[in-house]
C-alpha cells in the first residue's frame, strides 16, 4: 500500500476528526481509510489514534507521527509540482451564490479553462452555506463579513454597494437624504436576514446604522434590483449588480454622502495541507477578477 498516500489520509483524518468524514473529503470508502490508517500505525508500530462510537483522539506517539506526515505531505507536493507546473489537472468543485457565480466567476471562468484545458471546473450554485466537506466542495466563494467558521478564510476583494430606486419611485415617495430618512421608505431586503438594519459610514468615516422594513424580501440581490426597476422600493445591492439599470437609468443611485458598508469576497476551503495547484491558481484569479471590477467603477 502506498505509504505517501497513507500518510495523506492520515493527516486529513486528523483534520477533519473522523474517518467517514476523510472518506468524503477524499472520495473514497471508509473501509479504505481504515486500510490506509492500519497501514500507518504498522509502519510507525504504534497507535496513532484512540477510536470510539463517538470520537477519535489522537495518541501521543499520533501527534510525533502527524508532524512527519505533514511534513512528507509537502515534499510530495513540492517533487509532484515539479513534474508539471503551472498545468492543473482533475476537478475543481466550487460553490457560490447566484450573484456571484454571474458577475464574478462566469465571466472568468472560459478564460481560465481555455489557460488549463487539463483541469474540469463544477460550479454549484446556492444561495446558503454549503457544507464544504460533506457536499465535497474544494472552494466557496462568498461575499460576508462572517466568514464561515472551520474553514480557512482568503480575502479575494471587496464588494462594493449601493442604495438604488427607479426615478419614479422616488418622484413619487421623495428621495431620502440621510439614512435616517430610511424609515419612510419602502426597503427592499434580503429574505435570509432576520432583524433588517442597513449600515453606512458617513463623510467623516463615522458607523450609522438605519432600521428599514418593507413589503418584499428575496434571497437573491438580482430579484431584488428587478423590483427596484419596477418601482417597488429601494434596495440595496452590489454595485455590479445595479450597473446595469444604473447605466440605464432604470435605477438612480441615493445617498451619496454615505458610503454602505463594505463586505468582503473570501475564498473557503478546509485546509492548506496538500492545497491542489487549480485551486491556488484559481483564487489568484477570482482575486485579480475582484481588481478588475473594483477598477471599472465609475
Amino acid at each position: 500500500m502506498d505509504r505517501v498516500t497513507a500518510a495523506s489520509v492520515f493527516n486529513r483524518i486528523c483534520e477533519l476528526g473522523s474517518l467517514s468524514a476523510a472518506a468524503r473529503a477524499l472520495d473514497i470508502s471508509r473501509p479504505m481509510v481504515s486500510r490506509y490508517l492500519d497501514e500507518m500505525e504498522k509502519w510507525a508500530g504504534a497507535r496513532l489514534l484512540h477510536r470510539s462510537s463517538r470520537r477519535l483522539t489522537i495518541t501521543p506517539a499520533g501527534e510525533k507521527v502527524l508532524e512527519k506526515t505533514r511534513m512528507l505531505a509537502r515534499l510530495a507536493d513540492e517533487i509532484t509540482g515539479q513534474g508539471a507546473p503551472g498545468e492543473p489537472q482533475g476537478i475543481l468543485r466550487i460553490a457560490c451564490a447566484h450573484s456571484t457565480a454571474t458577475h464574478i466567476l462566469g465571466p472568468m471562468i472560459p478564460a481560465f479553462l481555455a489557460r488549463y484545458p487539463l483541469l474540469r471546473i463544477e460550479l454549484e450554485i446556492n444561495n446558503q452555506p454549503v457544507s464544504l466537506v460533506g457536499e465535497r466542495i474544494d472552494v466557496a466563494v462568498r461575499i460576508t463579513d462572517n466568514p464561515e467558521p472551520g474553514a480557512i478564510a482568503r480575502r479575494l476583494g471587496e464588494c462594493v454597494s449601493v442604495v438604488c430606486a427607479s426615478p419614479a419611485y422616488l418622484r413619487e415617495h421623495g428621495i431620502p437624504t440621510t439614512p435616517h430618512d430610511l424609515s419612510h421608505h419602502n426597503c427592499l431586503h434580503y429574505s435570509r436576514f432576520a432583524g433588517q438594519s442597513w449600515q453606512f459610514s458617513d463623510a467623516s468615516g463615522d458607523a450609522v446604522t438605519a432600521a428599514v422594513s418593507g413589503n418584499f424580501s428575496a434571497g437573491i440581490s438580482s430579484v431584488l434590483c428587478d423590483a427596484a426597476i419596477a418601482g417597488c422600493g429601494l434596495a440595496m445591492v452590489p454595485e455590479m449588480e445595479a450597473r446595469a439599470g444604473l447605466d440605464s437609468g432604470q435605477l438612480q443611485c441615493v445617498l451619496p454622502d454615505f458610503a454602505p458598508k463594505t463586505l468582503g469576497i473570501y475564498g473557503l476551503y478546509m485546509s492548506r495541507e496538500r492545497q491542489p495547484a487549480a485551486l491556488r491558481l484559481f483564487l489568484d484569479a477570482v482575486q485579480q477578477r475582484c481588481l478588475s471590477l473594483l477598477r471599472a467603477m465609475p
